[in-house]
């Protein structure tokens, strides 16, 4: 039975790993905040990132991701990319990045990528 117990738990706690694994990760890479407001469906929620700071694990199932209230500076996210905002822009980073665009283009405002 004991045995049972331990098997359930680490299968739990390899799914939730693999989940946050493949969710959005946001990383500040500017001198400044910037606000972050991430719409998964009928949520919102609004996040402020500080520079050099990371939130990890936005959105598991896909979502939009806007800058600053801005509605030209909205990304429609899978929910498994790492991106970073740099000079006001959001830049897919990898290991999930578009082969066509790498880590030097900016992500294409309301594009799937």
């Amino acid at each position: 039975m004991r045995s049972v117990w331990v098997l359930m738990v680490g299968l739990m706690t390899a799914s939730l790993a693999f989940e946050a694994a493949a969710a959005v990760s946001i990383t500040n890479r500017d001198e400044k905040d910037h606000k972050v407001t991430v719409i998964e469906g009928d949520s919102k929620k609004d996040h402020a990132l500080k520079p050099a700071a990371v939130l990890e694990g936005v959105c598991s199932k896909g979502c939009i991701v806007r800058l600053n209230d801005s509605d030209n500076d909205e990304y429609e996210l899978e929910g498994n990319e790492v991106v970073s905002i740099e000079d006001g822009y959001l830049y897919y980073d990898g290991p999930d990045a578009p082969a066509e665009s790498g880590s030097t283009e900016p992500a294409k405002p309301g594009a799937p990528k």
